[in-house]
């Protein structure tokens, strides 16, 4: 592997030129998917060699660098490793992979706010340990791929949340009125490693590589707590279940457990007996039936998770009559609405209220007065890549109201924001007027955008 060429990958993500892959590695997964396509009993053999390959390795670390992250508890950023040489890094992982001396480092636990409040744990391993797991991605991804079911949307090529909601929405179009709204409690702290591990080896049979997921799977997880004192947990260990939630490979993990769900429902007939269509995304799922069907396909659903060892939430389960009722998949809320043009009825989707609120939230803090010593142009580009973001997201089913409330509030933040900055208590809305901020300085006005209700279902 050349040096300039290790160079080039780190010079393309900071000017942020977007990750092909390369023409070798594309091939090599190719090939991978057209076996476990042409092949479903294909148990594959030889897959570690591939994983120390220094070409694989250099493409992981660039995927790595994309997504970024903070480091692990070796405290070794991005940044250390190509200033004392990311060939040499490389070259020495390769080494450590192929005389099997590689051994994963504990995962650091952090805690980010969830929308209710709570906070949700992620683990961030060390970016020696991420590049490796990235490795192994590229080449088990195409390979499962092919086995993972229509009804998964998460984690995949050209599948999107987006997807799930247009498909949920086809499905319920059909009759399925009926909707099982499921949680699962902790999932991805939940999963049995066994059953797990059984799941992978169906397809791989790759000793050296499946060793390696498994000490991913019981890795130790350090926490530092206010004071600067750390803890180590073997929880995952001793318990035998839970993956690196946050980690590279924790994606196809969880997508691998949840296709024995998925799977498991048709092979027993309860799709065909309860006409149950499952959408699934990660960790979330619905249940669709005909009416008069909801509440045993509930109940079979408890059974079949029960027989896959994982918690169903009670308190967030429940099941929903459409028009009746109205429930959130996703961060959209799917109820009855009336159309603004002919006052009509129908089933459709909006953001949720909970989703809105967190935006209004955001653009509030943007527009504080902690942002006073910075520029107009500055907190405009914030507030566009914030506002674009969103609406690229939730750009689907009613969202004109929506949008003209977003639009309101931040007119009025930059207002405010602007009257603060320049300590003006009059004439603001002169200066700042509505079409001077849409237009001359570039303000996006969510209104403008196409609102795509292509699904609308008459209630």
């Amino acid at each position: 592997m050349a040096g300039n060429r290790a160079g080039r990958v780190a010079q393309d993500q900071e000017i942020g030129v977007s990750l092909a892959t390369p023409i070798k590695i594309q091939k090599l997964q190719r090939s991978l998917h057209i076996k476990a396509k042409e092949s479903p009993a294909f148990r594959f053999y030889c897959l570690y060699d591939k994983v120390c390959r220094e070409d694989v390795l250099e493409f992981a670390y660039a995927c790595c660098k994309a997504n970024g992250g903070a480091a692990g508890v070796d405290d070794q950023t991005f940044e250390d490793i190509e200033a004392s040489g990311l060939e040499l890094w490389l070259a020495q992982l390769s080494y450590d992979l192929r005389s099997k001396s590689y051994r994963p480092q504990a995962v650091r636990r952090v805690y980010i706010p969830k929308a209710n409040g709570k906070l949700r744990p992620l683990g961030i391993p060390t970016i020696r340990d991420r590049v490796v797991q990235m490795a192994v991605v590229l080449l088990l991804e195409p390979i499962f791929e092919a086995d993972l079911q229509p009804e998964q949307y998460a984690y995949r090529r050209g599948r999107s949340a987006l997807d799930a909601i247009t498909e949920l929405m086809k499905v319920i179009r059909q009759g399925h009125r009926e909707i099982v709204d499921a949680d699962l409690s902790g999932y991805f702290d939940t999963i049995p490693h066994a059953e797990l591990m059984r799941c992978i080896a169906r397809r791989v049979v790759d000793g050296s590589l499946l060793r390696l997921i498994k000490m991913w799977l019981v890795c130790a997880v350090e926490e530092r707590n206010e004071r600067g004192m750390v803890t180590r947990s073997t929880r995952n260990r001793d318990e035998g279940r839970g993956t690196p939630q946050g980690a590279p490979i924790s994606p196809l993990l969880s997508n691998l457990y949840m296709r024995r769900f998925v799977l498991g429902w048709k092979q027993l007939g309860y799709a065909e007996r309860f006409c149950g269509r499952i959408v699934n995304y990660a960790d979330d799922f619905v249940i669709c039936c005909p009416p008069g069907l909801g509440k045993h396909a509930m109940a079979a659903m408890r059974q079949l998770m029960l027989r896959l060892k994982l918690t169903v939430n009670e308190d967030k389960t429940r099941l929903c009559r459409l028009p009746e009722e109205g429930f959130n998949f996703l961060g959209y809320t799917i109820q009855r609405r009336y159309s603004h043009r002919t006052g009509g009825s129908y089933i459709g989707p909006a953001p949720s209220k909970q989703k809105v609120s967190g935006l209004i939230a955001a653009i509030s803090e943007a527009t504080s007065r902690r942002w006073t010593l910075m520029g107009m142009p500055d907190r405009i580009r914030h507030l566009n890549r914030m506002l674009t973001g969103w609406a690229n997201y939730f750009c689907l089913g009613d969202t004109a109201h929506v949008y003209q409330a977003i639009d309101r509030h931040t007119i009025r933040r930059v207002r405010d924001w602007y009257g603060r900055k320049h300590q003006a208590c009059s004439g603001v809305r002169k200066i700042l007027s509505a079409g001077r901020l849409h237009g001359e300085l570039g303000l996006v006005r969510l209104r403008a955008r196409k609102t795509q209700i292509p699904w609308a279902e008459k209630s």
